[in-house]
């Protein structure tokens, strides 16, 4: 059976054009926005797309519905179904109004891939995520070996990502030259940085962790004193690999060039926490940490909005609303900790107004 329609791919090619060019969404999108359409064309037998009918949409939902993560084995998630269907009523909104099109596609038909209420309201609730605490890391950091170049490299990274809360495709792009150790802060330049949005903005190093600021600097000072480094090499090289004594390909020491994707970086912090006995936390974790951290210092407003600046955000607001959950145990902690209060408060007024009726029938 033939995987593919000639007259859809170019009506797709067409419509990438339009998504990077006129909308200026960025590769990532695009690639998740293909995978869905494929879903779409596969579930249908790749049927052209002028042939879009709405029952289509209805049958695709119901599929997406009863399929199976492929490696987990495990039902897909509502927030895994919506995303996929919001790009497929985006896609077919596009084509009704393209020449050729109109008069076969409604623009109203796209409608028919939203998620029900119920199942919307699902895929929006938020769920509280796996966070590491300041001991864990400085626990990690602790364990991790630091014999080879290597090891010290990944030492660094993970020290790096605590002090800094940089996101993971900005820690595989930094330069040498980013970082400034003498007045504590590292540049997040989005013209060599591949920073969210390609937004630049510089962050402060935030020593939460204990330990880390030093280890830190103790790569840099590797790099540009033992290595030669200069400002234009990367802050976190990665690994060259090269024919070893065996014949087989081995790691052998640093590449003059950052990492190009951020899954070596990922498996890294795999690595670090499983050795140190600990559940695995993903990079982006790190700036919920910190987010925490922050609200636990009782910090003022304007301090407060310095930690978000720090962090790349606009808005205070966002800092809160994405990283800044009051995690249950805690959120329990604090209820408890004011309603023991209150009937303290309550307790000793009450001893008041008894030991003031007590004076009262002595006079």
């Amino acid at each position: 059976m033939t995987k593919h329609n000639a007259e859809n791919e170019r009506v797709k090619r067409d419509y990438f054009r339009y998504l990077e060019q006129a909308l200026g969404r960025d590769p990532a999108s695009i690639d998740r926005v293909a995978k869905s359409l494929a879903r779409f064309e596969e579930a249908t037998g790749w049927k052209a797309f002028k042939c879009f009918h709405r029952e289509q949409a209805i049958a695709f939902k119901k599929r997406m519905g009863a399929a199976r993560n492929v490696r987990s084995g495990e039902a897909l998630s509502k927030a895994t179904i919506q995303s996929a269907l919001r790009d497929l009523k985006a896609f077919f909104e596009w084509l009704s109004r393209e020449p050729g099109f109109k008069a076969r596609i409604a623009y109203s038909d796209a409608d028919y891939f939203n998620l029900s209420e119920k199942d919307a309201a699902i895929a929006r609730a938020s769920r509280e995520k796996p966070v590491p605490s300041v001991e864990q890391v400085e626990h990690v950091l602790k364990a991790m070996p630091v014999q080879t170049v290597l090891e010290r490299r990944d030492r660094a990274l993970v020290a790096f990502a605590a002090l800094t809360g940089a996101r993971v495709n900005a820690l595989a792009s930094f330069q040498l030259g980013h970082i400034d150790l003498a007045n504590g802060f590292v540049e997040q330049d989005a013209r060599q940085v591949r920073t969210k949005f390609a937004k630049s903005f510089r962050t402060y190093f935030m020593p939460v962790c204990e330990g880390a600021l030093e280890i830190v600097e103790a790569w840099v000072k590797e790099l540009r004193e033992d290595h030669l480094w200069g400002d234009g090499d990367p802050l976190f090289p990665a690994t060259a690999i090269g024919i070893g004594e065996t014949g087989g390909f081995q790691p052998q020491g640093l590449a003059r060039k950052g990492w190009a994707s951020t899954g070596p970086i990922r498996d890294i912090f795999k690595r670090a926490f499983a050795a140190a006995g600990l559940p695995y936390f993903n990079p982006h974790s790190f700036r919920d940490m910190l987010v925490h951290h922050a609200m636990a210092l009782n910090l003022s407003p304007e301090q407060m909005k310095a930690w978000s600046q720090n962090l790349g955000h606009e808005s205070v607001l966002t800092t809160f609303t994405s990283y800044g959950k009051v995690p249950i145990r805690r959120q329990g902690e604090l209820i408890r900790e004011k309603v023991s209060s209150h009937v303290t408060e309550i307790d000793d007024n009450a001893l008041l107004c008894s030991l003031a009726k007590r004076l009262g029938r002595r006079d």
